[in-house]
């Protein structure tokens, strides 16, 4: 009998709302690069492929060189390191749902293409309460999302085959990565990009609240009995 005992998140747009701050570094970053800042609001759709597929998007066409990139990257790390926490708050009712997750034994962990130095900066100050079993960003050697090797590494972590397993994100990034691991995904309707994104990416479910997470995960199990 399988049944879910490890639930996954992607972080940005699933946890934690960071698109203003990440917004303000990237505009920071541009300007001081002498290049033309965007909304707030265009930032949905340049995140949740990497850091270095962000500045490319950012950037004006015919100036998304490697070198520019490079430069923009110099210019944001710092910012964003010492600016990442000003306007960042973790969703509606997703505190509460890590809580009774955590309180029914599941096992919970971070799969995000935010780099690794942000990721666990973030997860430490807004959930120091959970335990997670690894909280994993973009790092040297591993590729980004939606490569499954993030999600085979923590399974490994778990001792649990993909069948036990959910993935919960907000882009079709998300959707792809849980499809390329065998890990069945939820989409959350939240986030930064339109449930359309999810579904046509092959979202297996679709969470439209936090609490509909954990009805998944009860779901799930009994799916799988």
């Amino acid at each position: 009998m399988q049944h879910t005992k490890l639930i996954l998140f992607d972080l940005d747009g699933t946890l934690l709302n960071t698109i203003s701050d990440l917004a303000h570094s990237t505009n920071h970053a541009l300007e001081k690069n002498g290049f033309p800042t965007h909304p707030i609001e265009a930032y949905k759709l340049f995140v949740g492929n990497g850091m270095n597929k962000l500045f490319e998007r950012a950037l004006p066409e015919g100036e998304k060189t490697d070198e520019n990139i490079a430069k923009i990257r110099k210019t944001f790390l710092p910012r964003y390191d010492s600016h990442n926490t000003e306007y960042t708050e973790p969703y509606e009712g997703i505190p509460e749902l890590l809580h009774a997750l955590q309180s029914e034994g599941l096992k919970m962990a971070v799969a995000s293409n935010k780099y690794q130095q942000a990721t666990e900066k973030l997860i430490s100050r807004y959930f120091p309460e959970i335990s997670f079993i690894a909280v994993f960003g973009q790092r040297e050697g591993v590729p980004v999302k939606p490569d499954p090797a993030i999600v085979f590494e923590i399974l490994k972590i778990a001792g649990l085959p993909a069948a036990e397993a959910l993935y919960a994100g907000d882009s079709g990034v998300d959707m792809k990565t849980a499809l390329n691991s065998g890990v069945t995904s939820i989409g959350v309707t939240w986030g930064f990009r339109p449930r359309s994104e999810l579904e046509s990416n092959g979202a297996v479910y679709i969470a439209e609240s936090p609490e509909d997470i954990l009805n998944l995960t009860k779901i799930h199990a009994s799916a799988r009995k």
